[in-house]
């Protein structure tokens, strides 16, 4: 009797055990699979801890990058902004399940909070972008953790304004675990370098800057002699649209160069040259303060642009000075100096020879200064010569009764006073006339020295502007 009563006793609480199980299963069963699955994955999980079981097995995380659009490239700061699609996988050993035990579910949405996630970060990061929060990461039963992110990537680049605005700038993106070796996690691409090359599905083609290509490359460093660290380099080619540069820079600086050219066809004799180089002069300075705020500016270079402004602004300024000189040179005054006769020799035959203007004529007359004396002494000598052959025969020939009386010697001095009047009215026409030819001589001078002088401008524009136009078509092409 005694012994019956501790079976029964303990028949009872068998009983009661099993209907709680019981009725827990029950419970449990109610509930729904994600739920069930949630807390059957996070129930021991320490996100502390890198989720392998075995230490000596490195974590393996697959990367992936896809632009989506170049929001800026800042050239004074040496800083691209960029929006990126970010992907990258890792398996996690303890977030494994059974889908059969689970409704058959194969793939879960956690928060990332309470898993374990790898410290993968871009070295060149300078500042926080305004980046989305995506609180979740999908789950697959045989452990796979996918982490999708868009981010806005505030990256340091070192930007090449040499050949603005033609340039292509190539930009890395180094993914690396900022603490863990390479003996805990290391890094692979997730899909093939070929795909993630091409790939522009989702990169907005509307902006300044055109997506060539991502390249990439995987590479081993390390600090110390003992630490290695795994990284992933993404080469982001872009290269710049130049339409509106050239529109809005290269277009109107050309224009006022084709003006100063036509400019040279205007008479050398003429004053309205120099004030006509002088305005294009004073036009392509305000010119240079407008676009001034246009080009990029750094402190380690000056792009090929800018020093086509400045040689464009010299050769006006030598266009001028050019302009002044032969303005100078065919300028008439009273006391100019004959053209010397080397000068005569070198620019009046020489050069016009190998400029193909034939030889220029050159008077050479003689000296109108002695021609006037000349012609003032006969005329005085004549004058002399009448005076006193007319009063010899006067007092030789016999005066008649009927013949008239000898003129007065009044209406002699004025004829002696008209001729002297006329000599001096032809010796003032002699030296103007002398005066004019040496203005044509040096108009002759100064018409083919500037001839010349053109067509050295010319040439040298010419060559300077095919160097530049070669230049930038093999970097827009390369």
């Amino acid at each position: 009797m005694l012994l019956w009563v501790p079976q029964a006793l303990l028949a009872l609480l068998l009983s009661g055990l099993l209907a709680q199980g019981e009725g827990k299963e029950a419970r449990n069963a109610s509930r729904p699979a994600l739920l069930r699955l949630s807390d059957h994955l996070l129930a021991n999980y320490k996100k502390g801890v890198r989720p392998v079981r075995d230490w000596r097995t490195p974590t393996t995380v697959s990367i992936d990058v896809i632009v989506y659009a170049i929001l800026s490239v800042d050239e004074k700061n040496q800083v691209l902004t960029t929006y990126i699609w970010y992907r990258q996988y890792w398996t996690d050993e303890f977030l494994q399940w059974n889908p059969e035990d689970f409704d058959n579910i194969t793939k879960l949405s956690i928060p990332t909070d309470s898993i374990w996630v790898p410290d993968i970060l871009i070295n060149e990061f300078v500042d926080v972008g305004k980046s989305p929060n995506i609180p979740y990461v999908y789950v697959r039963h045989h452990g796979e953790v996918q982490n999708y992110k868009p981010l806005q990537v505030v990256t340091a680049c070192s930007l090449d304004i040499y050949n603005f605005p033609f340039d292509v700038q190539n930009c890395s993106l180094t993914f690396t675990s900022w603490l863990h070796t390479i003996q805990d996690i290391n890094i692979s691409l997730w899909r093939l370098p070929e795909k993630v090359k091409l790939d522009r599905s989702i990169f907005m083609n509307q902006g300044e800057w055109e997506l060539l290509g991502v390249l990439t490359q995987f590479q081993e460093f390390s600090i110390e002699s003992s630490d290695c660290y795994a990284e992933m380099k993404f080469y982001v080619v872009i290269r710049r649209r130049p339409l509106f540069y050239v529109v809005s820079l290269l277009l109107p600086s050309i224009f006022l160069m084709v003006m100063d050219i036509v400019g040279f066809y205007l008479p050398p004799d003429s004053g309205e040259r120099v004030s006509f180089k002088i305005t294009l002069l004073l036009g392509y300075s305000v010119f240079l303060i407008i676009v001034s705020d246009t080009l990029p500016a750094t402190a380690i270079g000056t792009p090929l642009i800018g020093v086509y402004f400045v040689v464009c602004m010299a050769l006006l300024v030598i266009s001028l000075a050019e302009t002044i000189l032969t303005v100078r040179l065919v300028h008439k005054q009273d006391l100019q100096q004959p053209v010397p006769a080397w000068l005569r020799h070198l620019v009046l035959e020489r050069v016009a020879l190998l400029l193909c203007l034939g030889e220029q004529s050159t008077s050479r007359r003689p000296p109108a200064t002695s021609q006037a004396t000349k012609t003032d002494d006969c005329s005085d000598m004549a004058n002399h010569c009448s005076h006193l052959g007319g009063s010899r025969d006067l007092e030789k020939t016999p005066r008649g009764s009927g013949s008239p009386p000898p003129p007065p010697r009044d209406a002699s001095l004025a004829v002696r006073g008209l001729l002297q009047e006329l000599t001096s009215i032809r010796h003032f026409l002699e030296k103007r006339e002398e005066s004019r030819e040496l203005a044509r001589d040096w108009l002759r001078v100064g018409s083919v020295l500037d001839r010349l002088l053109f067509r050295i401008y010319l040439l040298a524009l010419l060559a300077y502007s095919v160097t530049l136009v070669t230049l930038w078509s093999i970097w827009q092409y390369s």
